[in-house]
């Protein structure tokens, strides 16, 4: 591997890294649903859950260091928007298993078949 394809590989595993880690609390999962529907200010954002803003904000940032969420600020007003883009290598990445398991589950079935 060349020292150019070695730091991109890296780099998209620190990326995929990023979005599996967002993607890991229930609270950002719910965040991002939200958004998957509309825009929304952090004070809309945190009107369903038991917590201050601050730790709302805090859930933001993991999801907007990970490419999931974009933020516009206009004064003190932050709105917040999904990027669903970065899915995509999580998507990708899964969809080799994916296809591990359906080779894996076909063979099983080809098996219990002949017996």
């Amino acid at each position: 591997m060349t020292r150019n394809a070695a730091v991109g590989s890296a780099s998209m595993d620190a990326r995929l890294d990023a979005v599996f880690r967002a993607l890991g609390d229930r609270t950002r999962r719910a965040l991002l649903e939200r958004l998957a529907h509309a825009p929304a200010m952090i004070t809309e954002l945190a009107e369903p859950f038991a917590m201050s803003l601050p730790a709302v904000s805090k859930h933001l940032r993991v999801l907007e260091a990970a490419g999931l969420v974009r933020r516009e600020i206009d004064g003190r007003v932050h709105q917040c928007s999904l990027d669903p883009q970065p899915l995509r290598s999580a998507v990708d990445w899964l969809s080799h298993y994916r296809r591990y398991w359906q080779e894996n589950l076909e063979s099983l079935a080809r098996y219990v078949g002949r017996h």
